[in-house]
């Protein structure tokens, strides 16, 4: 019989007092690795952008505050327990834009006070009906209040900005005919909880508009210049690279991708800020619901320009001649229409109006390219050449005469932010009105100079490539 006791075989080592030291090795490399990652993102993020650094002492400081109801024994006194919906306010509240935080207090407030007050009624009708029939006229109040104000949230403009409110409302009616009932000192209960949450909501707006303020349409604006800003990169960059004269950068090539996906940002920065008071240079009622429309047209000029992307991913390397017949027209009318996106784009940056802008010379140019353009068509025979070659490059200039339609009407857009902005105009432009203008002004289609050629020609080049 084998003794049980017998020592391993030669080719298993024990490896029990090793795994142990090595796994807690392991595991601490790995935290460590956390801890390093960790760090250099928050770095990055700081750096990124340094108003999200004060936004975070910023609702510290609020914090602190509105503690000072619980710490400084005065204060607690006079709001007692109720000095907790303070805090609770504060971080519910206080956002990065002061247009959220306005939405967001304003919204809390007047919720509480309506809420508040018809809670109040809501308990003294139904004390009318003695104690017995008190608690189900309660109840039907409840029920049809609140059945409404959930109701209410489907309706569009009010879910747009005043849905926090309405469910602030449904709590604090609920809280308040519910607590009514058991609490007999209801009015004193409700003022304390209204002072409480007016309180923090306003230390939250205070220190949001005082403290390094970060304006909703401040970003709304810089947003729609660098969206225009993008575009006109890809635009100046596109002739270069696609017909191999230049390398062009890959990067600002590729920008214009964030653009398809910034109407939510759009949308949501326009609607904080419809709440927030003026400011350096925007008006009271600065008219926000233009730049959603000149966004929605960049989002428009932004897809086509993803369709010329694909011809650059295609990676064709042979120049063929109807593609050399085309070169110099087609880079013309994509570097004008970038150079008129660009000067459109500072024209809002600097809120002057587009007319004091070299916009309308560079729209201009384009338009011409577009007419040398359908003269090099028609003279050039397309049928004589192949038509695995001139599909390619006809698509592209058909893409660009699509551009160009569309970033005239960005330019329109504009012009119409402009007037209803009041953007400035320099002193040459009104004796200018007088004379007759070259291209959109003012919102409608004016007659060019030129008689209308140009018109003349896009519409004999549509016609020339639906002929293909």
């Amino acid at each position: 019989m084998e003794n049980a006791s017998s020592p391993s075989p030669p080719h298993q080592k024990p490896t029990t007092l090793f795994s142990v030291p090595i796994a807690l090795a392991t595991s601490s490399s790995k935290i460590k690795q956390t801890i390093v990652d960790f760090v250099i993102q928050s770095r990055n993020i700081g750096v990124d952008d340094p108003r999200r650094i004060v936004h975070s002492l910023k609702v510290a400081l609020a914090i602190t505050l509105v503690s000072m109801v619980y710490y400084l024994q005065p204060l607690y006194n006079g709001m007692g327990e109720a000095g907790m919906w303070a805090i609770l306010t504060v971080v519910v509240v206080f956002e990065y834009t002061v247009g959220a935080t306005l939405s967001k207090g304003m919204n809390r407030g007047l919720a509480t006070l309506l809420a508040g007050a018809l809670g109040i009624g809501a308990e003294s009708f139904a004390s009318l009906f003695g104690p017995i029939v008190k608690p189900v006229v309660l109840g039907c109040l409840v029920f049809f209040l609140v059945a409404a104000a959930t109701f209410s949230r489907f309706i569009p403009d009010i879910k747009k900005r005043y849905d926090y409110g309405v469910l602030i409302f449904i709590l604090t009616f609920s809280l308040v005919s519910v607590s009514g009932y058991r609490v007999d000192k209801i009015i004193e209960l409700a003022h304390k909880r209204l002072s409480t949450i007016l309180f923090g909501g306003a230390t939250c707006i205070i220190i949001s508009m005082c403290v390094c303020p970060v304006w909703a349409g401040e970003d709304l604006h810089q947003l729609i210049v660098t969206n225009l800003e993008k575009l006109a990169s890809f635009l100046e960059g596109f002739g270069g690279e696609y017909f191999r004269t230049s390398e062009g950068d890959k990067s600002s090539l590729a920008s214009y991708k964030s653009v398809l996906n910034s109407k939510a940002n759009e949308e949501s920065l326009a609607n904080f800020a419809w709440w927030e008071v003026a400011h350096g240079r925007f008006r009271f009622r600065h008219p926000w619901k233009q730049y959603l429309k000149i966004g929605a047209l960049a989002r428009q000029c932004a897809y086509h320009i993803e369709a010329l992307n694909g011809y650059l991913d295609a990676k064709v390397e042979t120049t063929t001649e109807f593609k050399k017949i085309v070169e110099e027209p087609c880079m013309k009318m994509s570097s004008e229409i970038g150079k008129t996106l660009k000067e459109l784009g500072l024209s809002i940056k600097l809120m002057k109006h587009p007319s004091c802008s070299a916009s309308a010379i560079h729209m201009e140019n384009s338009k011409k390219a577009i007419g040398e353009l359908n003269t090099i068509l028609q003279a050039s025979m397309v049928a004589n050449h192949d038509i695995l070659e001139t599909i390619p490059v006809i698509a592209i200039t058909s893409i660009l005469v699509e551009i160009i339609k569309c970033v005239e009407a960005i330019s329109e857009a504009i012009e119409e932010l402009a007037k209803q902005a009041h953007f400035k105009r320099s002193k040459d432009i009104v004796s200018d009105k007088k004379e007759k203008p070259t291209f959109l002004h003012g919102g409608g289609a004016v007659e060019p100079a030129d008689g209308g050629k140009i018109k003349e020609s896009v519409a004999i080049d549509v016609a020339a490539l639906t002929r293909l």
